[in-house]
């Protein structure tokens, strides 16, 4: 493997690559990932040389505060090629910004703003052959960090180690998707850490997640802890609800993700000219507006699925189907993003930003 020094980042590179056993038409979504990753650790109170190396398991010792005490946090970008072969980012300063703050409230050291961008440009550039041109193809991109400080004391690490690794994707949902409705299980609570990207928040979903699943249902629409009767998030995405033409979204808070593409839909639909409200939104209005015929729409909105209808809910054992509608605003939406994501129709947000 040859070795060189781009702005203080050591490159290892790969003396191989694996591009030619992938077949990108078939990709289930996470699992196959590029030639290289980024690597950093934080040692000493300061952030070590980063390198960029071969992908590869790496060894870790088994008391590791990781494993012990869920000190782990992440976070879901993608970079998409035009048809030029330039390469851009959606929003990076955004999720560059959520990460610090989940460090932050999981008692972890922030990743300066310019090794965070250095190294995840300078990987993408030199996997840049995993990005496939066209709608649908995305290299999605898997910021993380752990913390690898060892002994299993109840304390915050010493020691950590930032990475990012890539992964082609195509779609993450598909089909039609249908959602139970939370009665009992909740994500988040206040005080709690549901609005950091954290590992034990995703995993305290799988549990009720299967169950819902083994009833049919795709996700989850998760409620408010502490009464049950506010709707807050769809599996792992914000989620919005059409009451006629009007697009409701429930607010941030402690117990929910401050979502990218969430606040990208908002500020499109104004643009847009559609009426947005941003407040708490109830089971009862939903109930009311199946029977009354107000309620038009359900969508999830991710930087992985970018967009997910939702064609129906259960609450309380009884299914509502919503209706079939031509003039989807979800739809709408969701084109307008991914053309403005693929730099197939300008940008009025600036939101784009080229590699």
């Amino acid at each position: 493997m040859s070795t060189t020094q781009t702005s203080k980042i050591e490159i290892l590179k790969a003396p191989n690559t694996k591009i030619n056993e992938v077949d990108f038409d078939n990709i289930n979504f996470g699992s196959v990932f590029t030639d290289h990753l980024f690597e950093c650790d934080y040692k000493n109170g300061e952030w070590q040389t980063p390198t960029i190396k071969p992908y590869a398991p790496f060894m870790m010792d088994p008391s590791s505060r990781v494993f012990h005490y869920g000190q782990a946090i992440f976070e879901g970008m993608k970079a998409y090629k035009d048809d030029n072969d330039d390469i851009w980012l959606f929003r990076p300063d955004e999720n560059i910004k959520r990460f610090n703050s989940s460090a932050v409230r999981m008692a972890m050291p922030e990743v300066p703003e310019s090794l965070f961008t250095e190294g995840l440009n300078q990987l993408l550039k030199l996997d840049e052959a995993w990005i496939k041109k066209g709608i649908g193809n995305t290299l999605y991109i898997r910021p993380f960090m752990i913390a690898t400080g060892f002994g299993v004391v109840a304390n915050p690490s010493d020691e950590y180690k930032f990475m990012i690794i890539l992964s082609p994707a195509k779609a993450y949902y598909s089909g039609e998707v249908k959602v139970l409705v939370a009665e009992h299980y909740s994500r988040a609570a206040n005080g709690g850490i549901g609005s950091a990207k954290t590992a034990g928040n995703y995993a305290g979903q799988f549990y009720p997640t299967s169950l819902a699943n083994k009833e049919g249902y795709q996700q989850i629409i998760w409620t408010d802890d502490a009464t049950h009767t506010k709707l807050e998030e769809a599996g792992t995405m914000n989620v919005f609800f059409r009451f006629n033409d009007t697009l409701v979204t429930a607010p941030t808070s402690e117990r929910i993700l401050d979502g990218v593409t969430r606040k990208s839909l908002i500020d499109m639909a104004k643009k847009e000219g559609i009426n947005i409200e941003v407040r708490p939104v109830l089971i009862s209005e939903l109930i009311e507006g199946i029977k009354d015929g107000s309620l038009k729409e359900i969508f999830g909105a991710g930087t992985a699925a970018v967009v997910s209808p939702i064609k129906g809910f259960a609450y309380k054992e009884e299914y509502f189907e919503l209706p079939k509608i031509e003039d989807s605003i979800a739809l709408k939406l969701k084109e307008k993003l991914t053309n403005i994501q693929h730099k197939l129709t300008e940008d009025p947000f600036g939101w784009t930003v080229k590699i």
